[in-house]
């Protein structure tokens, strides 16, 4: 194949030597396609076996695909690194105009390796890599002055991306998250805290690049094709309409909204923060990530009086969707929109990834429920459903440390409960807090042998809904259909498509798309690919010490009903042991 159309170009940066270089890999790209295929093997080749993921030697790899930038909706970065939260595979995909930027900037790949000496950001502007000193914004608690302040100071607007980190990052919170965009993140498993142990504060990113492709009649008319099946379909309407918010009230309605901990899976006030009441009392305006047709970024516009003068107000504009109104709302027991999204500015001002926090939290607040812990823990903050303005002091409480406990929840719930006890209400699969789905089997199986032990792995969510209209499936059934799924989202997650978009990229566009850039590949080929990439990640995984065998899933997921009836153990024994078959074959 031709070369010329990839985004083959690596960009390695040594922040202890401040020192960058660029290769050429297309060999690399034309076996692995780009994003997770690529970064994956970046990966291995960088990251040295047993590291620490807080020394100098992790990497921090970003990758985008050979359809972003020609493609509606191929608007994902790929972000991979050794997990400070899990000790395993960190991977993370952001949205925004983080892909767009760096496939115009003219990589296709970015490798950040050691520790600066200095707080540093650095500015990437198409081949000119500058390493700005950052002494002054390090230390600043927000990440919405730091975007601000360099918005103000670098070149590329409306071009550039800019990734930073809070004070959550700095702090070495194990589940600190990276911001783009004010709001889009890279959420999940701390890559936060692997930019703050580099002492790298942000990562600023734009070019003007032109981009190639094989055949300009043929794309022309597959683009158009791509685009109006994406804004035609009634599943993409529905995530700009009412966004993953939508999810609120269908899950209550079948008993699958986590409540309280996963001590309920009803909520009577479900009702007040649905996406329903969202979008009617409190949507402020919807955003897009760049070549996305769809909007499914709802910002809400909380409205509140400042001060104590008569007739002045501030109005605060804060990100929502599904997840975060499940992990710092319901699970909280908070079901006043606005106690919601007060709770989501501070969370996301210091940069925390929101579910693993809510989910600290609601264990904490268990505990103290329970007197597993005191006021004596808490520096005096009274844990209490529903209490946004103590979780907003505990919040601030975690991210500065302020004592052993504090200490403890930052290193997420897993260690906490580890170290005072609860352990059967932590909810943590392999080290990553649960996400908001107590749908059934397939979605916490799902989430436990996912690669990255999340639950868009392999959604098995879907397939939990799908047997409440159909029948049971035997352990082995389900293993494989989660695994067919993940497979074929690492194909998805190497084009760097959105997960959302899955029904419009089917394995026929895919198929297309990739031969306007130069690929020639059947169905069965791209499966086989999907396949690879998937055991690549669990080879990595394993030679950092990830064993099946270590796995526990707390007892409040198998006494808590779900939708299909009780979680039954001697199920979860039998997938984990098909699992443990096919991964001595990998």
């Amino acid at each position: 194949m031709n070369s010329s159309y990839l985004p083959s170009n690596i960009l390695y940066i040594d922040l202890s030597n401040n020192k960058f270089w660029i290769e050429e890999r297309p060999e690399v790209f034309e076996q692995y396609l780009g994003g997770t295929g690529v970064a994956i093997q970046l990966l291995k080749e960088q990251c040295p076996p047993g590291c620490d993921p807080f020394s100098p030697e992790n990497p921090i790899i970003l990758a985008i695909g050979p359809l972003t930038g020609l493609f509606p909706l191929a608007s994902k970065t790929i972000a991979m690194f050794k997990s400070p939260h899990t000790g395993n595979l960190g991977e993370s995909h952001c949205g925004g105009r983080s892909a767009i930027a760096i496939r115009l900037a003219g990589y296709g790949a970015i490798v950040i390796k050691g520790r600066s000496s200095n707080p540093t950001y650095l500015a990437i502007h198409n081949d000119k890599i500058h390493f700005r000193d950052a002494s002054t914004i390090w230390g600043m608690e927000s990440v919405f002055t730091v975007g601000r302040i360099i918005r103000e100071n670098e070149p590329g607007s409306g071009l550039r991306t800019i990734m930073r980190i809070g004070s959550a990052g700095e702090r070495e919170v194990t589940y600190a998250s990276v911001t783009t965009e004010t709001y889009r993140h890279f959420g999940r498993l701390g890559l936060g805290a692997v930019f703050g142990s580099k002492r790298l504060k942000a990562l600023v990113i734009s070019g003007k690049h032109s981009l190639n492709i094989k055949d300009k009649t043929s794309y022309q008319k597959l683009y158009d094709d791509v685009y109006q099946s994406a804004v035609n379909s009634p599943v993409m309407q529905k995530y700009h309409d009412l966004g993953t918010a939508e999810n609120i009230l269908p899950l209550n309605e079948i008993g699958g909204l986590p409540i309280k901990n996963l001590q309920l899976t009803r909520f009577e006030d479900a009702q007040k923060i649905s996406g329903e009441v969202m979008a009617r009392e409190y949507l402020g305006r919807r955003l897009a990530c760049s070549h996305c047709p769809i909007g499914c970024i709802h910002i809400a516009a909380l409205r509140e009086p400042y001060g104590d003068e008569p007739y002045f107000y501030k109005t605060s504009m804060i990100c929502y969707d599904y997840e975060p109104m499940y992990a710092l709302g319901t699970i909280l027991g908070i079901s006043e929109p606005e106690s919601y999204l007060k709770l989501m500015d501070e969370v996301e001002k210091r940069g925390l990834d929101s579910m693993s926090t809510g989910v600290v939290l609601a264990w904490a607040t268990e505990a103290f429920e329970k007197g597993i812990i005191t006021q004596n823990e808490t520096n005096g903050i009274q844990l209490r459903w529903g209490d946004y303005k103590n979780y907003i002091e505990a919040v601030k409480s975690i991210v500065n440390k302020t004592n052993e406990f504090f200490h403890a929840l930052a290193k997420g719930v897993d260690y906490a409960a580890s170290q005072y006890g609860g352990k059967e209400f932590a909810l943590s699969f392999m080290g990553n807090e649960m996400p908001g789905y107590h749908t059934g089997p397939a979605a916490h199986i799902g989430v436990f042998i996912g690669a990255r032990h999340s639950h868009l792995d392999n959604a098995g969510y879907g397939i939990d809904q799908k047997i409440l209209v159909n029948r049971h499936l035997t352990p082995t059934e389900l293993v494989e259909q989660l695994l067919t799924e993940e497979y074929w989202r690492q194909i998805l997650s190497s084009l760097t498509i959105c997960f959302f978009a899955r029904g419009v990229y089917t394995p026929k566009i895919v198929r297309n798309t990739l031969h306007s850039v130069g690929y020639d590949l059947t169905e069965n080929d791209l499966r086989k690919i999907g396949e690879e990439i998937h055991h690549e990640k669990y080879k990595f995984k394993t030679r950092e010490g990830f064993h099946i065998d270590d796995y526990h899933i707390p007892n409040r997921i198998f006494d808590t009903p779900t939708p299909i009836g009780q979680f039954n153990r001697d199920f979860l024994i039998d997938a984990v042991k098909i699992l443990k078959e096919k991964i001595s074959e990998w």
